[in-house]
């Protein structure tokens, strides 16, 4: 049994990380399914989340049914690991891309996320834009 006084290295306790992956979470829930992406100013830190939302927003234009499942959430100490899997309509221009109308589906992203004092502090990510590309029918 860990109890919420035991710490782990760096002095980040059980509960901390349960917080942390509540945040991921969150970014899930509110800000990709609910499409608000304002969100972010309470979820990350403040530059962090003006990068977010430049990167969201357009993405949301260009897939405005996207959708993020959490397959795996996995945390210790100030990281989360996220694997999602995702899906959505090519609605709108991406990557330079007229809309073809056609959907990807089952996706697969896995981000790192640093989280400082309660936010969101940076996220470096793999997501299979191959699979992503050729579902839709486009070629880079």
């Amino acid at each position: 049994m860990i109890l919420q006084s035991e710490r782990q290295p760096g002095g980040i306790t059980p509960l901390h990380t349960e917080e942390n992956k509540a945040l991921v979470r969150r970014l899930v829930d509110e800000a990709v399914a609910k499409q608000n992406v304002e969100i972010l100013d309470e979820l990350a830190d403040g530059a962090f989340a003006q990068v977010a939302k430049r990167w969201v927003r357009p993405f949301q234009g260009a897939f405005p049914d996207f959708q993020m499942e959490i397959v795996d959430l996995i945390a210790e100490g100030d990281k989360v690991v996220a694997h999602f899997r995702c899906s959505g309509t090519h609605s709108g221009e991406w990557l330079g891309a007229a809309a073809t109308g056609r959907r990807f589906t089952d996706v697969d992203e896995v981000y790192i996320f640093r989280v400082r004092d309660g936010k969101l502090v940076s996220a470096f990510g793999v997501e299979d834009n191959l699979d992503r590309l050729r579902q839709l029918g486009l070629h880079l």
